[in-house]
């Protein structure tokens, strides 16, 4: 059962009893429990949903764009900060364990053999190449040429020399706003995705179950306070 169903009843419990048994004592204890159940029962509800009347109720979905904004600023000023950026970059497994592998895949090096080509062309081995068949004598070569060359750019990304200038190169101030501003616009359009009853439901379900306890603890108050005042007036 839910704890904070869990306390109204069993105050309410305390407040029927009372009145049937004829008893002060544990009619006070009942009622201040219940009265303070209730209120902080309401308190929490009201963090979440509108009650109509009640200024300053449904904080959580009307405070939405203030809730967005201050995670953006978290998570920038926090998080990415070009201080934890240059720290990331700096460790043993930041940007030397960046695989370039599967990138240099996917890069056409076609034009590159193509211009190769044609620079053998245009120099002073073309009259000596046209004996053998001109530039289509060079075609077969194209094949190995491109394997060859992205094995060798896939062993030159995985170098510490490459990893040290890129490291330097991206630690440039003017590329390093750059970055940051771009991991900006990524986390605000994340936060656009969001509405308010998404938003709602994530601090309802990260901290209801805390809240809870609220309930309870208002409750036990409560009904020491109605002890005390029933033994005060007895």
């Amino acid at each position: 059962m839910n704890k904070s169903l869990a306390t109204n009843v069993l105050a309410a419990i305390c407040v029927l009893l009372g009145y049937g048994l004829a008893s002060p004592i544990l009619f006070n204890v009942g009622l201040f429990a219940l009265s303070g159940a209730i209120t902080n029962w309401l308190a929490v509800y009201m963090l979440f949903e509108k009650v109509p009347g009640l200024y300053g109720s449904g904080v959580v979905p009307s405070r939405f764009e203030e809730f967005k904004a201050g995670i953006a600023h978290l998570m920038m000023k926090q998080f990415f900060t070009s201080e934890n950026i240059d720290r990331f970059l700096s460790e043993k497994e930041g940007i030397s364990h960046i695989d370039l592998a599967p990138v240099i895949d996917k890069v056409d090096l076609a034009p590159a053999f193509d211009a190769l080509v044609a620079t053998v062309a245009q120099s002073s081995f073309g009259g000596m190449l046209s004996m053998f068949g001109g530039t289509e004598a060079l075609m077969p070569l194209k094949a190995p040429f491109i394997e060859k060359m992205k094995s060798s750019l896939v062993e030159m990304a995985q170098s510490d020399e490459f990893h040290e200038l890129l490291k330097q190169e991206i630690e440039q101030p003017n590329v390093m706003a750059d970055l940051q501003m771009k991991i900006a616009n990524i986390v605000e359009q994340r936060l656009n995705e969001l509405t308010p009853q998404m938003v709602k439901q994530i601090v309802q379900e990260m901290i209801q179950t805390h809240l809870g306890w609220l309930v309870v603890w208002g409750g036990v108050f409560g009904g020491v306070i109605g002890l005390v005042a029933a033994l005060i007036q007895g």
